[in-house]
């Protein structure tokens, strides 16, 4: 297995650089393009010693494998903020807040759930390593640098991962349409772990059953579902805005 990746675009390369410069191995740009955009990264890597490579626009085409890669493309070692949900949860000193994602097919999907994780403080987003995208390139492009700030750890049975979880006192939370309660009336406990299914078929029938309750969002249009990235950043939100709360009132 390569040890290496290839990321693109402007905010993905950008944010490797300042979030862990020494894994940038060099920097493909557009030699077609010198705008100042162009010239602040050169200038942000050349203080963090990273060699900038100008090339033929049909490289970087290659590189990106097809998608949009906005002129710039780097070659960075696999970066690993966390190898297991441990070694996470051993250095936090408040509430916990997860995200558990049960076979998300789509990278635009899994980039943007990684997104809207960084930005109401998760702490770590757990997959499993089967019948899930993974973090492509496409991934930490539409992460826009969340790739490289929150820990995304594929595990092997997510069920028991869940369990796992379960015994160190976080409340596990799925999201279905038919669940009993609202997400509106419901109060989230100290530490929480949000779980949503797959694009097409949800949550997997033992993933369901491991939670400790399933709650609902409620909707007043005539849509009938969301985007998960979506629905993680309602319900992530209203976490934060709680944890915010309590913590602020000194609970």
């Amino acid at each position: 297995m390569s040890t290496t990746r290839i990321i693109f675009g402007f905010h993905a390369v950008i944010s490797r650089l300042r979030q862990h410069p020494d894994s940038v191995r060099e920097i493909y740009v557009d030699a077609g393009r010198n705008d100042q955009r162009i010239r602040n990264l050169a200038s942000l890597a050349e203080s963090r010693q990273v060699r900038l490579i100008f090339c033929e626009h049909d490289r970087l085409e290659k590189m990106a494998g097809g998608n949009r890669h906005h002129s710039v493309a780097a070659v960075v070692d696999q970066a690993i903020l966390a190898s297991n949900i441990d070694d996470v949860l051993d250095t936090l000193n408040g509430p916990a807040r997860l995200l558990i994602l049960d076979g998300i097919q789509d990278p635009h999907n899994l980039g943007a759930c990684l997104r809207v994780a960084d930005a109401f403080g998760v702490h770590a987003v757990i997959a499993p390593k089967d019948r899930a995208v993974g973090l492509t390139a496409t991934v930490y492009q539409v992460s826009s640098g969340a790739a490289d700030t929150v820990p995304y750890i594929p595990v092997t049975n997510l069920a028991r991962t869940m369990r796992q979880i379960k015994a160190r006192d976080i409340w596990i939370v799925g999201t279905a349409d038919d669940a009993e309660h609202d997400l509106h009336d419901f109060s989230i406990h100290s530490s929480v772990a949000w779980v949503f299914g797959s694009e097409e078929k949800g949550m997997r029938r033992l993933t369901r059953e491991t939670c400790d309750q399933l709650v609902r969002i409620p909707m007043q249009g005539g849509v009938e579902s969301l985007n998960v990235s979506v629905s993680a950043g309602i319900c992530l939100f209203e976490t934060f805005r709680q944890h915010t709360g309590k913590i602020n009132n000194g609970n």
